[in-house]
This record gives C-alpha cells, sequence and structure tokens, in this order.
C-alpha cells in the first residue's frame, strides 16, 4: 500500500521516515541549552545525516528559539535534497501563527501541533473538557494548513489515553487535513505490547488513517523507547521521532543511532528501512552533539559508546580473531568507527586541519575562527606526543563559541603549598577584556572566585568533574561545570592539557549557556 504525501510524494510500506527532534526534545533536556551557531553546527550535521524531517524548535517558546528555527529553515531548509524543517506549536493560534512565519523560508515544511488527551493531563494540566480538546484538535490542524500542507498532530499522553477518545481526536485531526498522526508515549510507561495494540486499534478503526502517515515518539523513563518504536514500526507505524544520542527530557527519547542500525541489521524482523540515512556518519554526528552539549555518552553505549565494539574476555577475543561475526552483528565501520583516529600532528598544516574539522563535523568555520583553533592546535601538538581526533574536537570547541558574550583570555596562578592560592585572570565580557584578582580553598576555588568578581551572578555550583579526553599523562583534561539559578540548570566543558584553564573554561561555558537559558521562557500548558 502506498500513501501520497505533500512532502515525500508517494510513500510505500518499506519506508521509514527518521523525524529528528534533537534541537527540539533533545535540547529541552537539563544543561543542554545551545546558542544559534551551535545549533547550526548541528543542524548541517544531521543534514549529512540524511535524517527526512528536522524539528528545528519552539519558536514561540522565546525570540532566541524563533530565530534559532528561522534561520535554519533558510539555510537547511533551501539545500537540495535538505530535510523538511519543523517548528512545534500547540493548539493556540498564536503558536501556530509563529510556527507559521519561522519555518516560512524552507522550501518543504511542517508546521507539528500538539494537545494532551489522557483524562489526567485534560483535568489537571489544561482544565478542558474532552468536547473542548476536540475542538482545539480541529481548529489547530486547519489553522496549521493555511501555512503548509504537512502538519502533524499529535495527542500528547496518547498511550494513558482513552482508547474511544483517543480515536475520536485522530479522526478530528484528519479530518482538519493532518497528514502526520503522532501519538507519543509522553512519559515512557508504555510497553512494547502497548504500542502495537494502539496503533493496530487506531488504523483499523479510525476512517481516513489509511490517507496518512503515523508516527510514533517515545521516552525513555523505563528504557524502553527503542523497543516501543521498533514494536510501533512493526505495527504498520511508518514515521519514527527520535534523538541524537537519546537525549531529551528526564530519561531521553528513542536514540536514533539505536533505531537505524536495528532496522538494517533485522531487516529479517522488520522489512522497513530508512531511505536516506548515511550510517557511517553515525559516530561524527553522536560526537558532535556530544562536544556541542558537553555531555558524553556512556562508554557501555549501544552504537557509539567507546565499548561498544571493545572486546575483554578472552573467549571474544578468540572468537573475534577467528570470525568478527562471532561477536559483532555490525562492523564497526558501518557507524564511523575506524581502527585509529590518530591523524594530525605537530607537521600538519592548516589545510590538512581545515580537512579534519569538516570530517569532525565542524563544516565551514570562519577565517579568525579557523586561525584561533589553528594556533591551539599547534600549542598541544607541542606539548603533546600525539593529537587525537578527540583531542581536536575538544579544542576546537572552545574558539568555534563566536556568539559567547564571555570568552576566557589568560590566567596566572600562583599555587602551593607555602601561601594561599592566588588567581589573576582575564576574561573579555561583551568585547571588554577585564582582569580580576582573587584567592580562594585552591586554585580552582580561587579562579572561580575571580570569575564571580568579574562576572557576579547568583548560579550555584553543583557539579566539577574532572577526565581525560585521550589516555596518557599528557592528555588533555576535559572539566565539566554544572550550574543551577532558579532551577535553569546548564553544563559547560572546557578542555586543556593544564587542569585549571580546563576548569575556567568550562565554567565560562556554563555562564554563558545560563545567559542562553535566561532568555528561553518556556510557554504555559494551554488552557481554556
Amino acid at each position: 500500500m502506498s500513501i501520497e504525501h505533500p512532502s515525500f510524494g508517494k510513500l510505500d510500506d518499506s519506508r521509514v521516515i527518521v523525524f529528528d527532534t534533537t534541537l527540539r526534545d533533545g535540547e529541552q533536556s537539563p544543561g543542554f541549552s545551545m546558542n544559534l551557531t551551535e545549533k547550526l553546527r548541528m543542524a548541517e550535521a544531521l543534514t549529512e545525516l540524511g535524517i527526512d524531517v528536522m524539528e528545528a524548535g519552539f519558536p514561540i517558546a522565546s525570540p532566541g528559539d524563533y530565530e534559532s528555527v528561522f534561520e535554519i529553515a533558510k539555510l537547511i531548509g533551501n539545500m537540495d535534497g535538505g530535510p523538511v524543517i519543523c517548528g512545534l506549536a500547540r493548539t493556540g493560534r498564536a503558536d501556530i501563527m509563529r510556527a507559521g512565519e519561522a519555518v516560512a523560508p524552507a522550501k518543504r515544511r511542517r508546521i507539528h501541533t500538539f494537545i494532551a488527551t489522557s483524562d489526567l493531563h485534560m483535568e489537571h494540566k489544561l482544565r478542558m473538557t474532552r468536547d473542548e480538546v476536540l475542538a482545539a484538535t480541529a481548529g489547530a490542524v486547519t489553522v496549521a494548513r493555511e501555512y503548509t500542507d504537512d502538519v502533524e498532530w499529535s495527542a500528547e499522553d496518547g498511550t494513558r489515553t482513552d482508547p474511544d477518545f483517543l480515536c475520536r481526536c485522530v479522526e478530528a485531526a484528519i479530518k482538519a487535513g493532518a497528514t502526520t498522526i503522532n501519538i507519543p508515549d509522553t512519559v515512557g510507561y508504555a510497553l512494547p505490547e502497548d504500542m502495537a495494540r494502539i496503533f493496530t486499534m487506531v488504523r483499523e478503526r479510525v476512517p481516513g488513517a489509511e490517507r496518512v502517515i503515523f508516527s510514533t515518539h517515545n521516552h525513555n523513563d523505563l528504557g524502553l523507547a527503542v523497543a516501543n518504536t521498533v514494536a510501533a514500526i512493526r505495527a504498520g507505524v511508518r514515521q519514527v521521532e527520535c534523538t541524537i544520542n537519546g537525549i531529551g527530557e528526564r530519561a531521553g527519547n528513542a536514540a536514533l543511532e539505536e533505531i537505524v542500525m536495528a532496522l538494517r541489521t533485522r531487516p529479517d524482523a522488520v522489512p522497513a528501512r530508512p531511505a536516506h540515512i548515511r550510517h557511517e556518519n553515525i559516530l561524527k554526528t553522536s560526537r558532535l552533539l556530544s562536544t556541542i552539549t558537553g555531555f558524553d555518552v556512556q562508554p557501555n553505549k549501544a552504537i557509539v559508546g567507546r565499548n561498544a565494539f571493545a572486546h575483554e574476555a578472552g573467549i571474544h577475543q578468540d572468537g573475534m580473531l577467528k570470525n568478527a561475526g562471532t561477536y559483532e552483528i555490525m562492523t564497526p565501520e558501518s557507524v564511523g568507527w575506524s581502527k585509529s583516529s590518530l591523524v594530525m600532528g605537530k607537521h600538519s598544516g592548516r589545510a590538512a586541519f581545515r580537512d579534519k574539522l569538516r570530517t569532525l563535523g565542524y563544516g565551514e568555520i570562519g577565517d579568525n575562527q579557523l586561525n584561533d583553533a589553528f594556533r591551539r592546535f599547534k600549542d598541544l601538538a607541542d606539548r603533546k606526543k600525539v593529537v587525537y581526533d578527540e583531542d581536536i574536537s575538544a579544542l576546537v570547541d572552545d574558539t568555534t563559541r563566536d556568539q559567547d558574550r564571555i570568552k576566557f583570555v589568560s590566567l596566572d596562578l600562583r599555587a602551593g603549598s607555602k601561601a594561599p592560592p592566588k588567581a589573576e585572570l582575564e576574561l573579555e565580557i561583551d568585547g571588554t577584556v577585564t582582569l580580576a584578582t582573587s584567592s580562594g580553598d585552591g586554585p580552582v576555588d580561587a579562579c572561580f572566585n575571580a570569575i564571580g568578581k568579574l562576572f557576579p551572578h547568583t548560579a550555584k555550583l553543583t557539579l566539577y568533574s574532572v577526565g581525560a579526553v585521550t589516555e596518557g599523562t599528557d592528555a588533555q583534561a576535559r572539566v565539566t561545570v554544572r550550574l543551577d539559578e532558579n532551577g535553569k540548570m546548564v553544563d559547560g566543558q572546557g578542555a586543556d592539557t593544564d587542569t585549571i584553564v580546563a576548569s575556567v573554561r568550562a565554567y565560562v561555558h556554563a555562564l554563558n549557556k545560563l545567559l542562553v537559558k535566561r532568555e528561553r521562557t518556556e510557554p504555559a500548558a494551554l488552557s481554556a
């Protein structure tokens, strides 16, 4: 059976549409806020990965969110072969108009509107009756169709919604002109058999269901997001909503890399596959997101964790030496791993360095940024015996934050056992370089006190973590700092062979992300 879709043309049952919401649902994770430059970098990487739909943000949430969706629609949405650009909206007219304006520059655009349908949400959050929710559903889709023929409607908390009422809502959305129907497991409550039952029921009972694409959006609160996604596909769903590294609110979303490789590895069990995903770009995209957000994936994370293709047990190693298929169901190279990432050194030139940045997912960066990054690379190459891809990603991220209001300039530090530590720190704040001197209980405390003098704030330090980017005593330190200001939580990351300098860079990064977070005002739930 095939369906005619306004953005994709004729679609048959062998095709799975990959709807990536890293820049929307993923960015709502505590500490994961990105600035415009970072979102554009991530959008370019997702486009290179081959996703079909990019949910670029929630335009009404803040002026910054609107700007990022608009710029992504203008830049990415006009690329040949690029993804559909999607903006999220509640069912209120103002939300939908804002989303429509934000995605307008894109050649292919979508408005994704949603409303809660479970009795629990309707009573306690929306304070709306079932009839009011039905009317809001039809009205929202009707307004959205004024801006685009590609409209998605979602039943928030759909897996805990009364089945009869869910069918009525889906029918209302289809009649109003929705082309994609999403039934999300908003709170990660469902089991795989629930997903199969719900989608089978809706597709069989709702008039017009054969004319639309059904979509699944699963949260990972019980660790079942990917399993639920696969179950939904087997029940006839042909759009999967997911994020890189599974980031998202609370325990996160279904991970794109796990869904894609599950479909690629088990065509016998799930005879439907994404059409355009370039799976060899998966690792590169994952690492770029980790660099931007400051959140590394756990070592044993499927597909992209550093232990995903490591074998330590003797019996495993013996089998691998005889035939890799004994313990690997996919090759490391199929998702972007290589046997060695040691490719750069102190004799590498600017052209090779620029090419390396492209392969790491940085795209084209400006000449000033390139000069700064290349200078730091040369300094690092003089201090380290070998320079790995991870080293380059860690240092380049510091020099490509051209929109940051606060920038590290220099640090002079006195520390030891004979006198209290003393830090003399220079920061550039809104274009002006200022200096402060401070002491503390240790060198890190002294530096952070100096930052407080230069940029007073009320945020509390709730996490300070130090790790190594690579192996060896000459490895760069990677420091993560978490700040909390009135419930707004951000994580910053910095890297340097000097742990104290890395700590300052991480704190400054966190402050810059906090400034972005201050601009965001999440819209309240829609009320009658």
